[in-house]
C-alpha cells in the first residue's frame, strides 16, 4: 500500500482523465484505490461501507474531473472526496442507528485476511477498531494522514481541543488495549536504572 503522498500521477494523464480518457480513468483508479480503501476502512469500520464508498467516491472522480483545477496533487483531491463522503457516512441517522445495534466488528471485517503484517500490526488494526468511529477518525487523520487539529476540527465540524482531547483519550485507550499483546513473557517489565 502507497500512501497519498507517494502517488505520482504524471500530468498528461490528469489532462487526459480530464477530457474523458477512460485508460487514464483507469491509470488514475488504478494508482489510487488501494490507499483510498484503505483510508475508508479505517474510518468506517465495516468493509462492506468502506467498498460502497469507495465507488461513491470514484463516481465524484468521474463526474468532476474536469472540475479539477490542480492547486492540489490529484491523490490528495481524491483522498478529500474519500474523506468528506466517510464523514457523511459517520454523521448520518443510518450510521448512528447500525452503530446502536452492534458495535463488534466481525472478524473479516476488522482485517483483510490478505494483509500479512506482523502480529503487532493485527493487534494494533484491532485495538483501532474498537474505538469509537469520530475517535478512531481523529487518530487516523491526524497520526497517519497528518491533519492538524484544526483542519480535523474543521472536518467534523467540532472545535481544536475536541480533536486534541480525542486523541489523548485514543492514545490512552488504546495503550490499554494493547498493553496484554505487547508484555514481556515470562519477563520482568523493563525500569528505568
Amino acid at each position: 500500500m502507497s500512501r497519498f503522498s507517494e502517488i505520482d500521477i504524471p500530468a498528461e494523464v490528469v489532462a487526459a482523465a480530464r477530457c474523458g480518457d477512460p485508460r487514464a480513468l483507469e491509470a488514475i483508479y488504478v494508482a489510487t484505490a488501494g490507499p483510498v480503501m484503505t483510508l475508508l476502512g479505517r474510518l468506517v469500520r465495516r468493509r462492506a461501507v468502506a467498498e460502497e464508498l469507495l465507488q461513491e467516491t470514484f463516481i465524484d472522480v468521474l463526474q468532476h474531473i474536469g472540475d479539477f483545477a490542480g492547486r492540489c496533487p490529484l491523490p490528495a483531491w481524491i483522498r478529500t472526496l474519500a474523506l468528506n463522503r466517510a464523514l457523511m457516512y459517520l454523521r448520518s441517522p443510518w450510521y448512528r442507528a447500525v452503530d446502536r445495534l452492534g458495535s463488534e466488528v466481525l472478524a473479516d471485517e476488522a482485517a483483510d485476511p490478505d494483509h500479512h503484517a506482523g502480529s503487532g500490526d493485527r493487534a494494533l488494526e484491532r485495538a483501532l477498531m474498537r474505538l469509537p468511529a469520530h475517535t478512531r477518525a481523529v487518530v487516523w487523520l491526524h497520526d497517519v494522514e497528518g491533519y492538524t487539529h484544526a483542519e480535523i476540527a474543521a472536518l467534523l465540524g467540532r472545535t481544536p481541543s475536541f480533536s486534541k482531547s480525542q486523541l489523548a483519550r485514543a492514545h490512552l485507550r488504546l495503550r490499554g488495549l494493547l498493553a496484554p499483546e505487547i508484555a514481556i513473557p515470562g519477563g520482568e517489565p523493563c525500569r528505568p536504572v
